[in-house]
């Protein structure tokens, strides 16, 4: 069995899901160490302390996997750019303690560029390999928002210019082994960043199949408080301009004026965000501005026990995103029967399967959006026959499955086989 340094050093896998910086990659980070931990490994996922609550705190996810908290700058919620100059002070933190507790391990697992940086300083010191998984990458997000820089020589090694490209960059060419969720993301480091082909794995995330399944619509609409006769489409996720949410807020408004009977039963949960967010508090001033205050209401982050019943009463999820480099919440929403109409872009044009398991409408169209929101409204049989084939879909997505695919990429990189 294998011992697993996890890094997940700018956000915890125990945080509240739904605030600015936590999702999928929470999500992951968990539930791969739990399903690592109760397959016989050895797990330590190491994050920064955040907060007085978790200074110096262990947290046990299973007998074999737990969560170590250590120092990276104060203790407050901080932004990744933040974070980055204290990242020595988290390295040292996590040296001392394996020097400490006479921890080894036999391979790093490190998750977004922060945490890179940290495998790569303990791979120079450890001698162990280093497998790394990016989540998002800069130079997509880069391009999403018109900031790209040409890739060169210069404004690769200029840190000045971009930093995460700079360190992403680094870790694409020393890590042993690249995991990409999907094989778009494996063409993008291929063509962004140059990296080697061999070293990439593609393997995507994965979904409790126990936890979020289909519940009887009736009894999951009473849950979250609709009435028998209304209907809801859902969005879950993060609130920043990036998922789009404004676009589904558009989309809505074309329907108004163009189908208001459609609308009449109709309610647009979203579900994320906390309270005092900016990009909450600019889609509530468009939907005053749009007419649409009686028909979205904002939830704020819900617990992941909250959510199957949210995604078992919806007719669809929406997402509407710039980019995506998986798109979780659209696995879970599958695996509990649920339609998805999503942005053609990332991991969302991977995993959704157009007219199957929902529809795919190109990137910042609300109109397009606003045809296949009513296409799917208006025909039940359709949505059935889709959640069905939803559900099938995300079937093959165990994390038992993701996790034996993982242990395998680790032991291609160990330098004795294993078992």
């Amino acid at each position: 069995m294998l011992r697993i340094a996890m890094l997940s050093v700018h956000t915890s896998p125990l945080a509240q899901l739904g605030g600015k910086k936590t999702g999928g990659m929470n999500v992951y980070v968990r539930e791969v160490a739990r399903t690592l931990g109760e397959a016989g490994h050895h797990v330590d996922v190491f994050t920064r302390e955040d907060s007085p609550a978790t200074q110096g705190c262990i947290v046990s996810i299973n007998s074999n996997a737990r969560v170590i908290h250590l120092p990276a700058g104060p203790l407050q919620t901080l932004d990744p750019a933040a974070i980055y100059r204290h990242l020595p002070q988290f390295r040292d933190a996590l040296l001392a303690f394996a020097d400490e507790h006479k921890q080894h391990y036999d391979v790093i697992y490190s998750h977004y560029w922060l945490s890179g940086w940290v495998a790569l300083a303990l791979k120079e010191t450890w001698k162990i390999p280093v497998v790394q998984m990016f989540h998002t990458l800069g130079r997509m997000k880069d391009r999403i928002a018109g900031t790209e820089t040409p890739l060169t020589p210069s404004t690769i090694m200029l840190h000045e210019r971009n930093i995460r490209v700079t360190v992403e960059t680094e870790i694409m060419n020393l890590s042993d082994c690249l995991i990409a969720a999907t094989p778009a993301e494996q063409m993008q480091m291929l063509w962004l960043y140059r990296a080697t082909r061999r070293q990439i794995a593609v393997i995507p995330p994965g979904v409790d199949l126990e936890h979020f399944h289909p519940i009887d619509h009736n009894l999951a609409r009473s849950r979250i408080g609709l009435a028998p006769h209304q209907r809801t489409l859902l969005f879950v996720g993060r609130i920043e301009p990036l998922k789009g949410v404004d676009i589904l807020c558009n989309a809505l408004a074309t329907l108004k004026d163009s189908q208001p009977d459609l609308l009449s039963d109709l309610m647009i949960h979203i579900v994320g965000g906390e309270p005092d967010n900016a990009e909450v508090g600019r889609l509530r001033a468009l939907c005053n501005t749009l007419g649409l205050n009686d028909l979205v209401c904002f939830f704020g982050a819900k617990s992941q026990d909250e959510l199957p019943y949210y995604y078992s009463a919806a007719e669809a999820l929406i997402m509407p995103s710039d980019y995506e480099s998986f798109g979780m919440v659209a696995l879970e929403a599958m695996a509990c029967g649920t339609p998805v109409i999503a942005s053609q872009v990332g991991g969302l044009a991977f995993l959704i399967q157009d007219d199957e398991t929902g529809y795919h409408v190109p990137v910042r169209e609300p109109k397009a959006l606003a045809q296949r929101i009513a296409t799917l409204l208006a025909d039940k049989e359709k949505r059935r026959t889709m959640g069905i084939n939803a559900r099938r879909v995300a079937e093959t997505y165990s994390w038992e499955t993701i996790a034996q695919q993982l242990t395998e990429a680790f032991c291609s990189v160990l330098p004795t086989a294993c078992h």
